[in-house]
């Protein structure tokens, strides 16, 4: 989510897609494959009455579910966008202080207290980190000793599969991951989870895959990520070009008219544990 010295900045891209568009993208992103992320960071160590962080939290999709699964723990969601919490704030209004707090701080700085949370869960923020072992660093300095950080991300090397594909589709991740490098991002993060980690100081690291299909999640909520109107912001700024973006709509208009149309994508989660000295 929205973060200073960060790729990701909600106001840019709802000014290109709409607000409404990018927070149902989001709502989507977050709860297509809620269940199985879940399952995996309970085998990770998360469980009910843990005080936990929740960074990058955004407009608080992944909260509410926290919320809901977690009856008997605190959450702390943080996020540098107001306006981002201020949606996660209307729409969770109606939980009490003692079990969700709302904070406005920068990942790098959370200004939160040290050796405090059990638990602490990054999804889809380290992609989009200028410095991200000074955010994993600032993570590990919050949990308590012993405590985790599980970290949910993607790799576009190993994006997923369509079906029918869409041919011009790799190479244009590929030029969007160049484009995102060159402004400090990194949309290959998922491989280098464990390493990160590691070079963060945490220990003991754990790492796991998380699929989503659209013949168990359904075909709506991919068609929602691959929002071919996205990619007509970027053949606008000139990371692809209107060949690739011609290309691109004819096959996904080829992709959305078959009836038997499927997608899979792949996310990957890696958690690690502060040493308990």
């Amino acid at each position: 989510m929205g973060v200073r010295n960060s790729t990701y900045n909600f106001q840019n891209v709802s000014d290109r897609v709409g607000a409404e568009a990018e927070l149902l993208r989001l709502q989507e992103q977050a709860l297509m494959g809620w269940n199985k992320e879940f399952r995996t960071l309970q085998g990770f160590g998360l469980s009910d009455g843990m005080n936990i962080l929740e960074a990058g939290a955004g407009p608080g999709f992944v909260t509410g579910q926290l919320l809901r699964h977690l009856p008997n723990s605190k959450i702390t969601a943080l996020d540098i966008d107001d306006n981002l919490l201020e949606t996660a704030r209307r729409r969770l209004g109606d939980v009490p202080e003692t079990r969700l707090q709302l904070t406005q701080a920068s990942v790098y700085e959370t200004g939160l207290p040290g050796n405090t949370y059990d638990f602490v869960i990054a999804r889809l923020l380290f992609l989009h980190l200028h410095q991200p072992l000074q955010a994993a660093m600032e993570l590990k300095r919050v949990l308590k000793p012993g405590g985790k950080l599980a970290i949910i991300d993607i790799d576009d090397g190993v994006f997923g599969a369509l079906s029918p594909d869409l041919d011009v589709l790799p190479s244009i991740l590929n030029k969007l991951a160049r484009q995102q490098a060159a402004r400090g991002g990194n949309r290959h993060i998922g491989r280098s989870l464990p390493r990160l980690l590691a070079d963060s100081g945490f220990q003991d690291t754990d790492m796991d895959a998380v699929i989503q299909h659209s013949d168990l999640h359904g075909i709506e909520g991919f068609n929602c990520q691959l929002d071919i109107g996205r990619f007509k912001a970027f053949c606008q700024q000139g990371i692809i070009t209107e060949e690739e973006y011609d290309a691109l709509n004819t096959a996904y208009e080829h992709f959305t008219a078959s009836p038997d149309a499927h997608a899979m994508m792949l996310f990957f989660m890696a958690c690690g544990s502060k040493p308990a000295d």
